[in-house]
């Protein structure tokens, strides 16, 4: 069986946490590290590449785009886009399955262009608002499950 890939998008120092402890929950529960293999940034070695190419290219690998979206928008680029942004936006244009997760139930605070991407996610991406570190955990444990029932693999 093809292992699934997830590609985990977030402002890293924002998130360092949340991501953290998403890669270890898939690494270390027996049902998860038997269907997936999470990919984060972080994890991959220095090389004689750009970031976006590398990021970008993991993207168009994943089966699975999970968004991480809270205050911060993140680093822009010459054109005024993030990161964030531009893996969202690969993911949908490549039809990836896309699970979103928005940090805080206030979106006034937030960086306009985070708002903004987040009205892109709109309700039909967003499945759960979080305030803290575990509840990420949890809502992607039930995203993943609804996932492989709907795609046949576990019953």
């Amino acid at each position: 069986m093809k292992t699934i890939r997830i590609f985990i998008s977030s402002v890293q120092t924002e998130f360092k946490n949340e991501r953290a402890a998403l890669r270890e929950y898939l690494r270390g529960d027996a049902l998860m590290r038997r269907f997936f293999d999470p990919f984060l940034f972080e994890d991959v070695p220095a090389a004689d590449r750009r970031a976006d190419e590398v990021y970008l290219h993991e993207v168009e690998k994943c089966d699975i785009y999970v968004g991480l979206f809270g205050e911060q928008y993140g680093f822009e680029d010459g054109e005024g886009v993030s990161p964030t942004e531009r893996e969202f936006a690969l993911a949908g244009k490549l039809g990836k399955h896309r699970l979103i997760f928005v940090k805080g139930a206030d979106d006034s605070t937030r960086h306009a262009k985070m708002r903004a991407l987040i009205g892109k996610a709109g309700n039909e991406l967003i499945r759960r608002r979080f305030a803290s570190t575990p509840e990420p955990v949890a809502h992607l444990y039930a995203a993943l499950v609804e996932y492989l029932e709907k795609n046949e693999l576990i019953r």
